[in-house]
């Protein structure tokens, strides 16, 4: 544990400001799965932090997006609070057919939009493939926000964007990072989509 503070303190301001991040968005995902509500506090720092290392690296359209995460963390909190069973945990539900019709088309739309906005007026590196991440994003974060289990999936595609991009753009530990996300949100959608079932069973 000394050699690896000593790793951290040895790093840039930069790259530490993104490893620390990285640890962050780690915890915040573990709770996330355990359907535990204490994920926000650890989500709503590394937000802060990313907006930081997004902004450095031109990467605008993400770097807004950390604006958004960071209101929505408390609208989150705020609703989980009022959707929880009485195991303390979060109660699972799902999009009907009609809700996930209207959040694809909001995905396009935005996507078309933001990612011209910022191939035209920014010098932002790969807008469309940036504002995919983010538009996308912003629909998993409210679909989270609201304890939908399809939440998982959209976040399973931002994530592969997200590898591919963040790796490019040399930001090697968030590619990384989203790697590990990638997986873990793998894991969380069967998690969920068990509760969902089993909370189904008996009801």
């Amino acid at each position: 544990m000394e050699a690896f503070f000593d790793f951290l303190l040895a790093m840039t301001g930069s790259r530490k400001i993104e490893i620390i991040a990285v640890m962050l968005g780690l915890a915040n995902i573990t709770l996330l799965i355990r359907r535990s509500i204490w994920n926000y506090p650890f989500g709503i720092v590394m937000v802060s932090l990313y907006a930081w290392v997004f902004f450095e690296a031109k990467l605008y359209s993400d770097a807004g997006l950390q604006i958004f995460f960071f209101v929505v963390q408390f609208y989150g909190w705020y609703y989980w609070l009022k959707g929880r069973g009485d195991d303390g945990l979060v109660v699972v539900q799902r999009l009907s057919k009609h809700q996930a019709l209207g959040y694809s088309a909001a995905a396009i739309g935005g996507i078309s939009v933001l990612g011209t906005t910022m191939a035209r007026f920014t010098d932002a590196s790969f807008p469309y493939w940036d504002a995919s991440i983010a538009v996308l994003s912003v629909i998993a974060q409210i679909l989270l926000a609201r304890r939908r289990l399809e939440n998982w999936l959209v976040w399973i595609a931002v994530d592969l964007l997200a590898i591919g991009l963040y790796w490019a753009k040399e930001l090697q530990p968030t590619a990384a990072l989203y790697f590990v996300f990638l997986i873990l949100a793998t894991v969380g959608y069967f998690n969920w989509r068990q509760t969902y079932k089993s909370a189904k069973a008996t009801a």
